[in-house]
Formats: C-alpha cells, structure tokens, sequence
C-alpha cells in the first residue's frame, strides 16, 4: 500500500519531501480529492516539490501518485486491529495473522508490476550464474531462493556472510545476475556488495522497498513497501511477501525454459520420490533377530 511505502521512506526524504509526506499521511482521503495546488499549499512548499515527493516515493509524477493512492485506501483492511494480545485465544491468533498475511499479499498482487517481473525474468533467463544476497532474515529468504532456482539449470548460489557475498561480487562478469534481498534497503554492506557486482557487469535484481539507497541501485526493482514492525509478536508480513516474489521469479524462469525443462523437472520430482520410497522401507524393516 502506497501509504505504508510513504513510512518506510520518511527516513529518506528531503526536509520538504517530508512535509509533504505528512500532509498525505495526516488525511490521505483529502489529498485525493483535492489537486497539487492544494497539496502544495497544506505542506507548505511548492508545487516541484509534491512532484519529486510523488517521484520519490515511486510515482511518475502527481496524476499516478494519486491513483495508486486511491487504489490502495480502497484495498485498505477494514481497520481492526490485528495486533495479538496476551489474552488472545488461539482462534483470535488464527484470524489476526492470517488475516494479517493474506492482506499483504493482496497488497503485494496490487501493487507489483508485470512489465518490472517481465524486465527480472529477461535477465535470470539470459544469466550465466545467479547468486542471491540477503542478510538476517533476508538471508533465509536467499537461502530459499536458491533452493528453488537451482533446478533451473543456471549455476545459483545464495550468501548471507557480507563478507562472503562482497568477494562473489567483485568476481562477478557481464552477463551474471544478482538477486538482493532486504527488508529495509539499508544495509551497509548488502549496498557494497551490489555496488561491487554493479560495477564488475552483473545486473541486479532488487527486492526490497522502493525509494531506498539499495532500489537506487537497481537495474530492475521489484518493490515490496511494508511499514517495518518492531513489535515480536507480529508476523513479519515483508518476508512472506518476499518469498512470494522469488516463487513468481522460479516459476515465471521455469516457464522460460519450454516443455523439454518441464520434462527434466518430472524426472528429477520422480527420482526424489524413489529415494523418498526406498528410505522409507528401509528404516521400517525389522532388525534381524
């Protein structure tokens, strides 16, 4: 939801930006009806600076703020609070985070553009090597990622040490792809790395919110802006919504490579449920006597 990617943001905001930031976030229903004339005047600024605020925060300008903006109140959950409580029930439990969850992902349908996925599956399918950088809990998303890719038949390899991920990236070639992870968009050394991979050829593919120093340094973003929780007894909805993004990635590449893939795919799914069968009758066999 636009107004949550607004949130995730104000930390990188110009001082103006922000005013304008918090003129939408204190009445976004009025900031739909009005025009930037308007806006303008209630943030105090000038109308170049609602437009690089509209930029900013992913829009192409003012008319396609506004619409993604009017789109995301109207997808808005009804407003009751999912927040679990000491006393919860486990059926409360039940509906809060699964609620919780399918409205990110309803989000996440409305919100990530076709053209940008098209733009990443280009450059995986084309990849000579695709490695996937992530830290913390980014980094079990990589992890899962290149589970999933490494059935492509494209070398992957996933690295969630920055050390590690810094050196795999200065290696890196023209025509190796890079998929990076993160929650925030901020770190550190996930930036150096990417700037390091950036400058050796490689593309690279971002999943993390948009309007941060890591999306700057896309060659696709793939967006997923979610107001970060520090409260531990909430689902952390960012890294569902990452993981569904690496499975639109796998399965759109998997798509690419034709129905000879498809049929290598079955095989190998066969030959892992052979295995599955004979270790099963192995371990129930009766020890001898």
């Amino acid at each position: 939801m636009l107004l949550d990617a607004i949130r995730t943001q104000m930390d990188a905001l110009s001082k103006s930006e922000r005013k304008v930031a918090m003129a939408v976030l204190d009445n976004p229903q009025l900031t739909i009806s009005e025009n930037i004339t308007a806006l303008a005047r209630t943030a105090q600024v000038s109308e170049p600076t609602v437009v690089r605020f509209c930029r900013a925060v992913g829009c192409d300008g003012w008319h396609e703020f506004k619409l993604k903006l009017a789109q995301g109140l109207a997808l808005a959950p009804s407003g009751r609070d999912e927040t679990p409580l000491q006393d919860d029930l486990a059926e409360d439990l039940v509906s809060k985070i699964c609620g919780r969850s399918v409205n990110t992902l309803l989000d996440l349908r409305n919100t990530l553009d076709p053209q940008a996925v098209q733009r990443a599956l280009d450059i995986l399918a084309a990849a000579a090597k695709i490695e996937f950088y992530g830290q913390g809990s980014s980094g079990l998303v990589a992890a899962d990622a290149q589970h999933k890719f490494f059935r492509s038949g494209v070398p992957t390899v996933a690295y969630s040490d920055p050390h590690i991920h810094a050196i795999s990236a200065a290696l890196l070639e023209a025509g190796d792809a890079v998929v990076a992870i993160s929650q925030r968009g901020g770190s550190t050394a996930l930036l150096h790395s990417v700037q390091l991979a950036r400058r050796a050829g490689a593309d690279v593919i971002v999943i993390a919110p948009s309007g941060t120093p890591l999306a700057a340094l896309a060659t696709v973003l793939l967006p997923v802006d979610l107001p970060v929780d520090t409260d531990p007894y909430r689902p952390i909805t960012a890294r569902l919504a990452h993981l569904v993004v690496i499975d639109i990635l796998a399965v759109g590449l998997a798509l690419r490579r034709g129905p000879d893939f498809r049929r290598r795919m079955e095989a190998a799914q066969k030959a892992l449920q052979r295995i599955d069968i004979q270790f099963d009758s192995y371990t129930e066999a009766p020890e001898p006597p």
